[in-house]
């Protein structure tokens, strides 16, 4: 399940490339990468973030957080080869699409019964 998952997620970074102008990625082993990688950086690194920028988290009543969303896929982006973003911009737009694209997707493929 957790590789139909990576797969989907990487299925979403290949689409939202196609359409995103400024985020570009070279193969769908590149988005498999980028799915990899801003997985685990979501796990382990995210939450302490999250925690240290908690008092400007709260005052944004959580909007923050799609700046760290951004500040992570840029980090993804220097990182994995054949991904390239752009601008902070284009990078907040991937999160945020990405995010609603995943929830969706996986709120079809893996409903609770």
């Amino acid at each position: 399940m957790i590789i139909i998952k990576w797969f989907i997620m990487a299925f979403s970074i290949l689409v939202i490339s196609y359409y995103l102008p400024g985020v570009t990625v070279s193969s769908f082993l590149s988005a498999l990468w980028v799915a990899l990688f801003l997985g685990i950086i979501n796990i382990f690194i995210k939450p302490v973030l999250i925690f240290i920028t908690l008092p400007i988290n709260i005052l944004t009543l959580g909007l923050f957080t799609f700046v760290i969303n951004a500040i992570l896929v840029l980090f993804a982006s220097s990182v994995i080869k054949g991904f390239y973003v752009q601008d902070f911009l284009s990078a907040l737009l991937f999160g945020i699409i990405l995010s609603a694209i995943n929830y969706i997707l996986n709120s079809i493929f893996f409903r609770s019964r």
